[in-house]
């Protein structure tokens, strides 16, 4: 569980060892902020941007059975207007940085039969919003497909790859917006739901379900109409 110190990756920490999860390695980039206080828990230093950190954090983790791949950022960069360093850091951290980390636990998933990816999306995978999400939702559509194709790679291994979508949920990286929130943990027990059912996808939301149902028609369902020209 990577980003387990707080938001969606605490809930999940909590979920699973009220499923009765034996370990649970929670993964964070400061790994003294996970305060679930379990002795099955193991927290681990996994920083995305540093390719060490995950190589060592899978090299302790060699039991794990389910991933989860939570951990992300938000610059909230523009695309025409923000700092391009920012758009590189949002990629760099939700695609390469989790493709790095499924890149090093595959192996241990096979080696126990396949086990489950889970890979924290969005509803911005589909859609993008005017409110400074250009960067994020370039970065999760990017994640997204990543996904997919990982799913592809890992069917022979026998390993489940779910994508969970959802609007937004009361984590500290959205407490700045107004949005309808959901609770994180509910997240956690869509997503572990689906993994139990062999789901490959979790809308979690109404707003994620719009969206989804959306994309097979006219885009100005989304965007609204086009400029008069």
């Amino acid at each position: 569980m990577t980003g387990a110190n707080r938001g969606i990756g605490r809930s999940f920490v909590e979920e699973l060892l009220d499923r009765g999860a034996e370990r649970v390695y929670a993964a964070a980039r400061r790994p003294e902020t996970v305060s679930v206080s379990d002795p099955r828990v193991t927290p681990l230093f996994l920083d995305l941007l540093n390719e060490k950190s995950i190589a060592d954090a899978a090299a302790v983790a060699q039991d794990v059975t389910l991933l989860v791949n939570n951990a992300g950022i938000a610059t909230g960069a523009d695309l025409l207007s923000g700092d391009l360093d920012d758009i590189r850091r949002e990629l760099e951290t939700h695609l390469f940085g989790n493709l790095r980390v499924i890149r090093s636990f595959a192996p241990a998933l096979a080696a126990h039969g396949g086990g489950a990816i889970v890979n924290i999306l969005s509803v911005l995978s589909w859609v993008a919003t005017p409110q400074g999400s250009g960067s994020y939702s370039v970065s999760k559509a990017a994640e997204w497909n990543m996904t997919n194709g990982v799913r592809i790679e890992l069917a022979g291994q026998r390993t489940l790859v779910q994508g969970v979508h959802l609007g937004a949920a009361d984590t500290d990286m959205m407490a700045g917006s107004n949005a309808p929130k959901i609770d994180p943990l509910d997240v956690a027990r869509a997503s572990l739901d689906g993994v139990q059912n062999n789901l490959l996808e979790v809308l979690v939301d109404e707003p994620s379900r719009f969206v989804k149902a959306a994309l097979s028609g006219d885009p100005s369902q989304l965007y609204g109409p086009a400029p008069t020209r």
